[in-house]
């Protein structure tokens, strides 16, 4: 892994709302789930595949040459591109990888068993 995730405070400061993971221009890269691609094409110049899972995850990959088209079903594991060699976003060619439920980021380690996980204390309950 080149990059962790990394949210920010409030969702419109700055951070990083995914995991970069080192690979070479051309790797296969494959769905972390079963689902339906919702989004397979260029954005921003460069290529962007978005599985959409079921319980409301979307898993995000980029910079990908897509192989899939949107609508098309998916399997976990299934190539859905290849990486492309698009310079920019890491100091050498990544697969930026992403999870959101609705437009909440996630760490996408977590689909793994891995991942920063945030537990918020449990309040005792007021007195009647």
């Amino acid at each position: 892994m080149l990059r962790g995730f990394a949210p920010p405070a409030q969702p419109w400061l700055a951070g990083h709302r995914g995991t970069d993971l080192s690979a070479s221009p051309g790797a296969e890269v494959r769905a972390a789930g079963t689902g339906t691609v919702g989004y397979a094409g260029p954005l921003a110049d460069r290529g962007v595949v978005t599985v959409l899972h079921p319980g409301g995850l979307r898993t995000t990959y980029l910079p990908v040459q897509p192989s899939v088209r949107r609508g098309q079903a998916v399997a976990v594991g299934e190539v859905i591109g290849t990486l492309q060699d698009a310079p920019g976003h890491c100091p050498a060619t990544c697969l930026h990888w992403g999870l959101l439920r609705d437009r909440a980021y996630l760490d996408p380690l977590l689909l793994l068993g891995h991942g920063q996980v945030r537990l918020l204390p449990v309040w005792p309950a007021p007195p009647p």
